[in-house]
């Protein structure tokens, strides 16, 4: 049995402290163990096992069933590109962009020991293997509400949507053109994104926003909204991208830079590595759809299964000459083995923490158990649920993946063409609009 001992930051709202992690035959010895049930009074048990945004949401009402671990395996197209192409890939000489990326994951072999090890892993982050191609998630739906106790439903605002979706124009890896799409080098462009029209609630129903990320480190995302009410189209400075009123209103804590995990431009930060730690995370998801939870007034999903996940703990912080971005952090808990984060954590100008995005996610060969569409030959993985919450005045925003009251029940379509890159357009944006 080896023992790896390392560095850790133990953060708390009230102090930050260093501590010592060992890690024995790569498994750390922690309080809680498979048939636990967490709950508020039993919150002290996972308090080091989670980030404080999640041991927040506990104390005021989400549960936890924890579950034994289960390995993640990354889907076959994508190991593939990552044996082929990622011994060509390296960092830029000013170590903030990447060189000779093509598909698959940048840089498979993480070393704790290595200076840029932060910056790794957040470009694998970048090119991670939950979407190569493109996905469309149609018809999903999101709560918000104030925590409380009991099953009494909180809600103050519902939102509908119609389409989250996203191209890939490099690294794709199931659907032609692969590896990369020939636009790329006319355009420069990494990849498109398209959130629209918003269904619900009817004030602002139509509106969207379209953003395109550019692989030239100096150049900013291109990025447009279209109002409700005007029907104009305007284009939108990416520095309110970490403001969730980018979103159209401001009823909700969720910001297009943590729509999916840490999704800023990635040259626009600097990083710097905490540490390895084994943690808790919801990455085989009990339901999809996702339940609302019934101790704290549907402020988040649960119980859900939460199992110990090996995490990379990497800290952001916005390069000022470059980005206002109204975060004065970001603490990022990568899963070392799905390359997504089962959560964040955000703090404020004065330091103190401001917001926590949870994630939950599902592993199989489809999003819901009856799909007849949305089936693969292997299991990939899915976010079924996500809820982002201000910790200061404690209004969370709990979106289902599929919905709990769309007409669409397999929701996630991944890596199978459902979008084109006409979709990714103003003029599309508008049509969808025009209902």
């Amino acid at each position: 049995m080896r023992t790896i001992c390392t560095s850790w930051i133990r953060m708390t709202l009230g102090a930050v402290t260093l501590v010592s992690l060992c890690v024995v035959g790569g498994v750390t010895q922690a309080e809680v163990k498979p048939g636990d049930f967490i709950t508020p009074d039993t919150a002290s048990k996972v308090q080091d096992l989670v980030s404080p945004g999640v041991y927040f949401k506990v104390e005021k009402g989400m549960t936890m069933k924890i579950a034994p671990s289960e390995r993640v395996d990354w889907p076959p197209p994508y190991k593939d590109a990552t044996e082929k192409y990622s011994s060509q890939v390296r960092l830029s000489q000013d170590r903030k962009s990447v060189m000779g990326y093509v598909a698959g994951q940048p840089f498979p072999l993480i070393d704790a020991n290595d200076p840029d090890v932060a910056t790794k892993i957040i470009w694998n982050n970048v090119f991670r293997p939950i979407t190569t191609d493109d996905y469309d998630l149609r018809f999903y739906d999101c709560d918000s509400a104030f925590p409380r106790k009991g099953p009494q439903n909180g809600q103050l605002e519902y939102f509908q949507i119609g389409h989250y979706a996203g191209y890939d124009l490099v690294g794709r890896t199931e659907v032609e053109p692969i590896p990369i799409d020939p636009d790329f080098k006319t355009t420069g462009r990494y990849w498109i994104f398209a959130l629209y029209p918003l269904l619900a609630p009817n004030e602002i129903r139509g509106t969207g926003f379209i953003r395109w990320r550019y692989a030239a480190p100096t150049r900013g995302d291109d990025i447009w909204s279209l109002d409700a009410g005007s029907r104009r189209v305007r284009r939108i400075n990416e520095s309110i991208m970490s403001s969730a009123t980018a979103s159209g209103t401001a009823v909700h804590p969720w910001d297009p830079d943590h729509y999916s995990g840490f999704n800023p431009k990635t040259e626009e930060y600097f990083y710097k590595y905490l540490g390895e730690k084994n943690m808790l995370g919801v990455v085989h998801a009990l339901h999809s759809p996702e339940v609302r939870c019934p101790s704290d007034g549907g402020t988040s999903a649960c119980p859900e299964a939460w199992e110990m996940r090996h995490m990379y703990v990497v800290q952001a912080l916005p390069d000022r000459s470059k980005i206002n971005a109204i975060d004065s952090k970001t603490l990022i808990y990568m899963d070392s083995e799905m390359w997504f984060e089962p959560y964040i954590d955000t703090y404020d100008r004065k330091g103190s923490l401001f917001r926590n995005h949870i994630y939950y996610l599902a592993t199989r060969d489809r999003p819901v158990p009856d799909a007849k569409v949305a089936i693969y030959p292997f299991k990939r993985s899915f976010v079924v649920g996500a809820v982002g919450t201000d910790v200061q005045s404690g209004l969370s925003t709990m979106c289902y993946l599929p919905g709990m009251e769309t007409p669409e029940r397999e929701c996630w379509y991944i890596n199978m063409g459902a979008v084109d890159k006409e979709f990714f357009t103003t003029n599309a944006m508008v049509r969808a609009a025009s209902f």
